[in-house]
């Protein structure tokens, strides 16, 4: 190898490196406004919507590929513009109304820009899947610049996690082997997915449900109590005294 190609070698791989890195940054920057979300929506409804979070970043063989299979130009900005999902991160919730909670969060943030959505939940595909998608584009600041990096939001229930899950494996062994799926075990997944959709709803309505009994049962004592003590970042503190005089002041006008 002679020393151009050695040293065209080395830029290209500086340039893809400093790409990729835009992704995983951008992911950073979206679980850490996630894992905010989550503090003040359990600041304020003593409730955590989310499950758990998973980022995974694209191969750059896989986005080449995806590239190739989809017609786009051979340069960062054809890759950009074709390939939307190189940067994915999974959001999995409790029930069906925190995912449309924390999508709506989502959207509400100035500085997000959403390109795309589609409602799976709503309307499943027609093997059972369910999931809500956004297509979001994300700010980050590097040392020279702004760029505006797009990555791909799938927010779920567990159950639908569970169910994809191992749709996924199931597929992959077949296709492994190049071997069509029989009929037979579509439909059975299929209705795998609408006993997985009838169990969100059977669980979310519980949840309300529980939560009615135990603010029903909660002795006002105990409420009065809670109520007089903030709690941040697992450290607790007592309301002022001299301000809950004043606020019994005011009430008392």
């Amino acid at each position: 190898m002679n020393q151009l190609s050695m040293n065209d070698l080395k830029r290209f791989k500086h340039e893809i490196t400093r790409f990729m890195m835009t992704y995983k940054f951008a992911l950073d920057a979206m679980e850490t406004r996630v894992e905010i979300l989550v503090q003040e929506f359990e600041m304020l409804h003593e409730y955590n919507p989310i499950e758990h979070t998973k980022s995974r970043l694209k191969s750059p063989e896989s986005i080449f590929h995806k590239l190739s299979r989809k017609g786009g130009d051979m340069s960062f900005d054809g890759i950009k513009a074709c390939v939307k999902d190189i940067a994915g991160m999974r959001i999995t919730c409790s029930f069906v109304s925190d995912i449309y909670a924390i999508s709506n969060m989502l959207k509400n943030q100035s500085d997000l820009k959403v390109l795309g959505e589609k409602d799976y939940i709503k309307h499943p595909k027609p093997n059972g899947y369910q999931s809500l998608h956004l297509l979001v584009e994300v700010p980050v600041h590097l040392t020279d610049r702004q760029e505006s990096v797009c990555i791909e939001v799938q927010i779920r229930t567990i159950a639908m996690d569970f169910w994809a899950s191992l749709e996924h494996k199931i597929f992959y062994k077949f296709n492994e082997g190049n071997q069509t799926v029989p009929a037979r075990l579509l439909e059975e997944l299929k209705q795998a997915a609408v006993a997985a959709a009838a169990l969100d709803l059977q669980m979310e309505r519980l949840h309300a449900e529980i939560e009615e009994i135990k603010e029903e049962q909660t002795p006002d004592i105990l409420a009065s109590d809670a109520l007089n003590k903030i709690v941040i970042n697992n450290q607790q503190f007592a309301l002022p005294q001299a301000l809950l005089e004043l606020l019994n002041d005011d009430d008392g006008r």
